[in-house]
């Protein structure tokens, strides 16, 4: 073989992985809405949370203060 046909065929091989890769990365796209719904979701989520925690610590600091007060 000679050195011509080795360079050929290296560089239809490359084209070959650029495409596939081309084509593994377009099947791969991300949309902005999706992941912009995604981060709402999670805020919701943690401020339902904190005022689940807060609306706790409050009501066991009312139920402690009237049975002080009794």
């Amino acid at each position: 073989m000679s050195g011509e046909q080795i360079t050929n065929n290296s560089v239809e091989t490359q084209n070959l992985e650029g495409e596939l890769h081309s084509s593994k990365n377009s099947k791969k796209r991300v949309d902005i809405n999706v992941l912009l719904n995604k981060v709402r979701s999670a805020q919701k989520k943690e401020k339902r949370e904190s005022t689940i925690f807060f609306s706790l610590v409050a009501a066991v600091i009312i139920v402690t203060g009237v049975i002080v007060s009794i």
